[in-house]
């Protein structure tokens, strides 16, 4: 399924990968995964990764969707030592340009005292280990929290179109992640990162209902 937005088609081939189409052609792909894509597309000119799990970082799922000249940018923390691709770096928390595309970069965690946490009561993602990103395309604003609690400095980040985890138990929940979606104050919400496995099933269709009541426009793509 495709949505668009604003000259933007979005596409999510499955969990938190997500390949976004500009007008004018350029192809964006967000955490690609192996185990979601459809053989070996090779269309990307540009890779952003948000953080070193392995449905998040696949060097093999890189390769598959790089286009001849693709461009890999990635949270500074990850070892991309076995990607073929020279690799920009993304900060913690900052500002970038990456081919033309003005990036800024948000901390993305689990509260170490909430419900995301194992056995042992660490977050499973812990502070420093993954990133958000928004992204400026063609005028539209596009964010990507990746995998996190909703958090407080998240209250100061808006966007025209919002991608958020919504399947708990790694990340935020669905009703955390409608909290997270109100804050923003965005046009279209694209929830990914829920039913692929048994621990983050969820109600999508809840979910949307939840933020359509408030006039907000979800697709579940």
């Amino acid at each position: 399924m495709t949505v668009t937005y604003e000259g933007l088609e979005f596409e999510r081939p499955g969990h938190a990968s997500v390949r976004i189409e500009t007008d004018d052609g350029t192809v964006i792909y967000v955490d690609p995964w192996g185990e979601v894509l459809a053989g070996e597309p090779a269309d990307g000119d540009v890779v952003f990764v948000t953080h070193d799990d392995m449905d998040h970082y696949d060097a093999a799922a890189i390769e598959a969707v790089a286009g001849p000249d693709v461009t890999v940018a990635a949270y500074e923390e990850i070892d991309t030592d076995d990607l073929a691709f020279d690799v920009v770096d993304l900060p913690y928390e900052g500002e970038a340009t990456v081919d033309g595309i003005d990036v800024r970069t948000v901390p993305a965690y689990n509260d170490p005292t909430g419900d995301h946490v194992d056995e042992d009561g660490k977050p499973f993602h812990a502070d420093g280990e993954v990133i958000g990103v928004v992204l400026a395309l063609e005028g539209t604003t596009v964010f990507f929290p990746s995998d996190t609690d909703f958090l407080p400095h998240h209250e100061s980040v808006t966007a025209d179109v919002f991608v958020p985890p919504i399947g708990g138990h790694f990340t935020m929940d669905r009703h955390e992640a409608a909290a997270f979606a109100r804050s923003v104050e965005p046009e279209l919400v694209l929830p990914e990162h829920y039913d692929t496995f048994d621990p983050i099933e969820t109600d999508a269709e809840a979910f949307a209902d939840d933020l359509e009541a408030d006039g907000i426009r979800v697709e579940l793509f």
